[in-house]
């Protein structure tokens, strides 16, 4: 077959294509089923063996991807005619397809003029050389393994892949090596993002032996400030912030999470490891506290406190957010994209993202107790302590003048036996109920021993607990429920509150016990504690059973507790009856119990009825027993209670009470993985939306990923070590392209969060699959990546003066070091650096720096901004708090994230807002006035201070001509925080070299 030749599109249709939408039905005319011209086929008949073929990869794909792949790419259910150009596989009349693309009838023309993707002549004669070379499909290079190449011995890799780049292209003159001192400056702001001082600086320039470059490489791998760096770059991506977002932004406590990153980072964790750890350290076996800390990564998604809002809903939106934020991370694919339809792109379908979540959705979302430090050796202590003032609570009690205290332990002991009559006169024997049968709407209910059920799973604003009991061989006439405190719970519970109201609290709408289709009537209620959170009107046990589900019992104000309801019923359960109980909770805010127990009584109604007591069970049981009966321990769990209660001696019992509480540790929010048989199922949602599930999904990874023929991982666990494994082709290449573009501005793949059909091919191939694999041979050492890089000729070349061969060379060439500007974090601590004010205090709750007022007020509930006091207001900017809805002002005009979604990459801007910041902000306003009064007490002569100052800021020393300036400026001024704001404010002291 002669080679077919293109007809040239005429002018009069180029420049009349417009953007007007038409019925792209037009396709419909092909009298073929034309499914892949973009595919693996072995050849056309007689194609012309002398043709040059375009490379797929290199030249095709971008063309196919950009004007074609919206409309006959992956999706099915948007495809046109049928035709797909995405796959190999099918057969394809060339002929019609040129014809189509190079129409000058606007009805035939492909892409249509509606599609506004006009194919230039140049893509057009692509596309014609590609085919009658034989259409020769590659699969997509980044969805295929790294592979190693050869380097000539004692080369560095890095500097060998960017000269035959340089020299492919022509360019013959590269920037010579930086100075020293730039190069300090560069290699501290990149591995700490703190300057050198001028004696550091000085070290180095003065070292003249053959490594002391490489030397001062690894004393900066080794110090502290590395963690702190690198972890800012990390919570970008984990998108981490103080606050919970959305409308209200309340605090959270998730700086544990930070410090967990900033340790594993300086302790340099294998970046598997450090990846498994974040998506399931969990389920590791005999999982650490650090670990179960680690899984802080997938908590950082924002959470809607809202009254009105579904939370089952805004939890299905948090597991978009954990899909995307996984894809972006380690996959550098735009996987979000398919949560509505197969991807337009790439080559992941509509059920392969569902997939994907069920990896992620099968967990529960708890506060963690981390462990105090000396935890075991602290309880010892406290216990002993409160043993001794037990013993001592007789002699405590309150004496008239004059007694002794032999007098004050025979009181006590005469109060004692009153309180024992008292109170076996109204003891009821409570005998703790094993339901047959439990159901709930959402939750699952776990029979945990002894009658008590705990609530696990989800929970909406409307829960439904269903129990079913039958009577023992005597009539129940009353029942008790009891809410039960534990540390699974939010704030220990006893309910599962964990958003818009008080944490831990509940609120029970309706008790409802029933004999089949009859309700039962309660004659009368009564609880221990009950207080509302929200309004002013009251809650109680007996308004739990008025038919009324606005109103209920909770116990807002003390959470973390026991608290009992007694249900005394109009008629009793005769013995041997089935019967059931129903229990409704919930109000604007999903609020139900958590842990409870039900017991029942035959006691006879009447004067003495039962009612709620906080006699803990077991002492209310010791009560009910014949006097005779009790052993002599028995009796002296008794008088322990008695003397914890007794109103004359609660100072003394309040301090035993605090001493036997669990030593606490800090709170924060993790990932636990469900029961295996209460699993939550994920399903398919039709168009992305919530309320339209469809066919349930089982985990699995897209087939451009995994193979088909191989069982994907299971669970959480499995899918984390999928990610990290080196049958994945993108996670290694995505982490070092990262890495990359941290130290040179742009990575090798300038779309850093997409790796596939639309990204951006890498400049240079074979070096981003040397790093990769550096990475992944060195055992995923990140330090061992950073050390090789900035090693490099590469990364030690000298800025190109304007004008010179390698500043013309394209900017990824790195024909000379590309100068950025600083990160936001990184201009603050350089300037607290530089004025001799940074703390260098690690770890810990978030401060906060100064900023302009009225930053915050913008939020809901108008926040007031009260700077930290002290060396906080002065520590390093990771540690700063973060509120998404009204960020950190100076962070925000710098381009910093808020937190609210996982960024791969910060926008860089130049604007007049950034030199007004550095000016006048309060926080550079402060930093210059320390700086300045430094400066005024420092020996020597005005020059030299200014010289000082200068080095301080910048590193280098000043020229005479700059010099000059800043000394007339002094004398014109005689204010050293002017002079110092003048530094801070340069261009050079934002950049890095």
């Amino acid at each position: 077959m002669k080679s077919l030749l293109l007809p040239t599109v005429p002018e009069s249709i180029a420049a009349d294509r417009h953007p007007a939408w038409r019925d792209s039905g037009s396709w419909a005319l092909l009298p073929l089923s034309v499914c892949g011209l973009a595919m693996c086929l072995s050849g056309i008949a007689g194609a012309d063996e002398g043709v040059t073929a375009p490379g797929y990869n290199s030249e095709v794909r971008a063309i196919l991807s950009n004007h074609c792949f919206r409309c006959h790419g992956p999706d099915d259910k948007e495809r046109k005619a049928k035709l797909r150009l995405d796959v190999p596989g099918h057969d394809v009349d060339f002929a019609e397809v040129l014809s189509r693309i190079t129409s000058d009838d606007v009805d035939e023309l492909m892409p249509p003029l509606e599609a506004n993707k006009p194919l230039t002549a140049k893509q057009i004669d692509t596309l014609r050389r590609w085919i009658d070379a034989g259409a020769r499909y590659e699969q997509h290079w980044a969805y295929v393994p790294p592979v190693g190449a050869t380097i000539p011995e004692r080369a560095s890799a890095i500097d060998y892949f960017i000269g035959r780049k340089l020299q492919t292209a022509g360019i013959e003159t590269t920037a010579p090596p930086a100075d020293p001192l730039t190069l300090v400056r560069r290699v501290y702001l990149d591995l700490i993002g703190l300057p050198p001082t001028p004696e550091e600086a000085d070290t180095f320039v003065n070292d003249t032996s053959d490594n002391a470059y490489a030397q001062l490489v690894d004393q900066l791998l080794a110090s502290q400030h590395y963690g702190e760096r690198w972890a800012r770059r990390w919570l970008d991506l984990a998108r981490y912030a103080d606050t919970n977002g959305y409308e209200k932004d309340r605090d959270r406590n998730i700086w544990p999470y930070r410090d967990w990153v900033i340790r594993a980072i300086n302790e340099d964790m294998p970046f598997d490891q450090f990846t498994i750890e974040q998506i399931a350290g969990d389920m590791l076996p005999d999982a650490t506290p650090s670990q179960h800390v680690a899984t802080g990564f997938h908590r950082n998604t924002m959470l809607n406190e809202e009254g009105g809002i579904d939370p089952l809903e805004f939890r299905f939106h948090a597991m978009t957010d954990r899909v995307a934020t996984t894809g972006t991370t380690w996959l550098g694919l735009t996987i979000s994209c398919a949560q509505c339809h197969t991807h337009k792109y790439d080559p992941i379908t509509h059920s392969d993202y569902y997939g994907m979540m069920a990896y992620l959705n099968n967990t529960d979302e708890p506060d963690y107790r981390i462990p105090a430090p000396n935890t075991r050796s602290r309880s010892a202590d406290n216990a002993a302590k409160a043993e001794q003032l037990l013993a001592e609570l007789p002699d405590r009690w309150p004496l008239p003048d004059g007694d002794s205290a032999k007098a004050a332990a025979g009181l006590a002991d005469a109060a004692f036996q009153s309180w024992l009559q008292t109170q076996r006169e109204s003891a009821i024997d409570w005998s703790p109920m094993e339901p047959d049968k439990t159901t709930a709407n959402h939750p699952y209910l776990v029979h945990e021993g002894e009658g008590i059920i705990f609530a696990g799973g989800d929970t909406s604003k409307h829960d439904i607990y269903s129990l079913s009991f039958t009577a023992g061989d005597q009539p129940i006439t009353a029942l008790r429920l009891e809410a039960l405190p534990d540390e699974r719970l939010p704030d220990r519970g006893p309910g599962t509150t964990f958003y818009e109201g008080r944490k831990g609290d509940f609120y029970l709408t309706e008790f409802i016990p029933s004999i089949g289709d009859r309700s039962l009537a309660i004659a009368h209620s009564s609880e221990t504690y009950a207080q509302n959170r929200f309004g002013n009107n009251p809650v109680s046990a007996r308004l739990a059973t008025d038919g009324d589900i606005q109103t209920g019992w909770s116990v807002a104000g003390r959470v973390g507790e026991r608290h009992v309801a007694v249900f005394v019923l109009a008629e009793p359960v005769p013995a041997g009856q089935s019967f059931a109980i129903e229990m409704h909770f919930g109000r604007h805010y999903a609020s139900s119990l958590g842990k409870f127990r039900i017991s029942s009584t035959a006691a006879p109604a009447g004067e003495s009825s039962p009612s709620a007591s906080e006699l803990p069970a077991d002492i209310a049981a010791l009560l009910a027993r014949p006097a005779e009966s009790l052993t002599k321990p028995e009796m002296a769990k008794l008088r322990e209670e008695f003397l914890m209660q007794a109103p004359e001696l609660k100072e003394q019992a309040d301090r035993i009470r605090q001493l036997r509480e669990p030593v606490a540790g800090t709170l924060t929010m993790v990932m636990r993985e469900r029961p295996s048989e209460h699993s939550r199922p994920t399903f398919r949602h039709n168009r992305g939306e919530y309320l339209s599930p469809r066919e349930e999904v089982s985990p699995h990874l897209p087939e451009a990923l995994y193979p088909a023929d191989q069982s994907p991982p299971t669970d959480r666990l499995g899918f984390a070590r999928w990610l990290v494994s080196r049958d994945n082709p993108l996670t290694a290449r995505v982490i070092a392209n990262r890495q990359w573009a941290a130290f040179f501005g742009t990575g090798i793949v300038q779309t850093q969060d997409d790796f596939g059909m639309q990204g951006t091919p890498p400049t240079h191939p074979e070096l981003l699959d040397w790093l990769a694999l550096y990475l992944m041979d060195h055992d995923w050492s990140m330090k061992a990546l950073h050390r090789e890089i900035v090693l490099s000729e590469a990364y030690r070349r000298a800025t190109a003066s304007p004008g010179t061969p390698a500043a013309n060379a394209p900017r990824e060439f790195l024909a000379s070091f590309p100068r950025t500007r600083l990160e936001a974090e990184i201009i603050r601590d350089s300037a607290l650096r530089a004025a001799g004010i940074l703390d260098t205090a690690m770890f810990g709750a978030p401060v906060r720096p100064p900023q302009p007022g009225g930053v915050t007020e913008v939020a809901y509930g108008s926040p007031k901004w009260t700077p930290s006091d002290g060396g906080n207001r002065f520590r390093r900017s990771v540690y700063t708090y973060q509120k998404r809805t009204a960020p950190f002002a100076m962070f925000t005009t710098f381009d910093g994230g808020s937190g609210e979604s996982c960024l791969a990459k910060r926008d860089i801007s130049n604007t007049p807002l950034q030199a007004l910041t550095l000016m006048n902000d309060p926080m550079f306003i402060e930093i210059a006035e320390k700086f300045g009064s430094a400066l005024a007490g420092e020996p020597g002569s005005d020059r030299d201070r200014i010289r000082l100052a200068f080095r301080r800021v910048l590193t280098r020393p000043p020229s005479e001509s700059e010099l000059t300036r800043l000394l007339d400026f002094h004398e014109k001024h005689r204010d050293w925080p002017a002079l110092a704001r003048v530094l801070l404010n340069l261009d050079e002291a934002i950049s890095k070299p």
